[in-house]
């Protein structure tokens, strides 16, 4: 199964090195028109230029691609109005999304500072609904759209030094999953990434013999493939070093512990509650997760 994007137009922030330059060059070696937005500013968010999106989109070019560049800082109104406008006005349709910019401000939960939680919290979870919400209309009035933001197993499961961005990290995931509710209907779909590469982000984090297997272009081919026609809705995709995996949320069976339940009964119980195994569940919105214990209700009364 080819994956071609002829035809196609993607946005992808955050793409003036790294992850979403190597997503950017492959999309455009699909055939499709590409966007590159890159703040250009250091790890810390810091600066800014639009020589790194420049660059990018030449090799682009010297490839036989289409693409054009874009400096708007993900977190800015006007710049983010001004992504879209520019792609609007340059390709007249907006068909995928990735959403992967990002900084980071790595500290002790207990020496963070409120204003590195603020900023990163920011870039990271409002730099994705930014666009997300920009593009969404013209996503609808197309009847179609592909959506990935980036995730991290930093949000899915913690890691030190990293309250700031874990929190984030999974907010974006409580994003797509309001997402893929809503834009179904209208043949939107949203998933998540998770990726492990080496890159700026990541280099100082990682012994140096990682860098020649955890490339950036290994994990692509998740993000290619959550932007495709042929892409799964509500996903979270985990990709590094040429495997690839799914992360989910899921509920255990549980168990009905009485009207009036103790916390001594929930202590009692928790072996039970807790139990992993084929009667646990991944409800797909919030309401059947409150069938659930409906129906856990319901077989205790007979």
């Amino acid at each position: 199964m080819s994956l071609d994007f002829t035809g196609k137009v993607v946005i992808v922030t955050g793409a003036g090195g790294g992850l979403g330059r190597s997503h950017a060059l492959d999309f455009a070696r699909r055939g499709a028109k590409v966007v590159v937005n890159d703040l250009g500013g250091a790890m810390d968010g810091s600066g800014g230029s639009s020589e790194a999106a420049e660059k990018v989109v030449a090799e682009i070019k010297s490839a036989g691609g289409e693409a054009i560049a874009n400096g708007s800082s993900v977190t800015d109104d006007a710049g983010v109005a001004n992504m879209i406008q520019q792609t609007m006005d340059a390709y007249g349709r907006i068909d995928v999304l990735v959403c992967n910019a990002g900084v980071l401000r790595d500290k002790s939960f207990s020496k963070m500072e409120v204003k590195d939680f603020e900023f990163v919290v920011d870039v990271h979870l409002m730099g994705t609904l930014k666009p997300i919400k920009a593009a969404w209309p013209i996503m609808k009035e197309q009847g179609y759209g592909r959506i990935v933001v980036t995730s991290s197993s930093s949000g899915l499961y913690g890691n030190f030094g990293q309250a700031n961005y874990g929190a984030a990290k999974l907010a974006v995931v409580g994003l797509i999953n309001t997402l893929k509710i809503e834009g179904q209907k209208d043949n939107i779909f949203a998933n998540a990434l998770a990726p492990v590469a080496w890159t700026r982000m990541t280099e100082n984090l990682m012994p140096p013999e990682a860098e020649q297997m955890l490339t950036p272009e290994v994990v692509t081919p998740a993000v290619v493939f959550m932007a495709s026609e042929n892409a799964p809705n509500g996903k979270i995709i985990c990709a590094g070093a040429g495997s690839f995996a799914s992360a989910v949320i899921l509920e255990t069976r549980g168990k009905y512990l009485g009207a009036t339940p103790t916390a001594e009964q929930v202590a009692e119980n928790w072996e039970d509650i807790s139990k992993l195994d084929d009667k646990a569940t991944i409800p797909f919105s919030g309401g059947e997760q409150t069938g659930h214990f409906f129906e856990l209700f319901q077989e205790a009364q007979g």
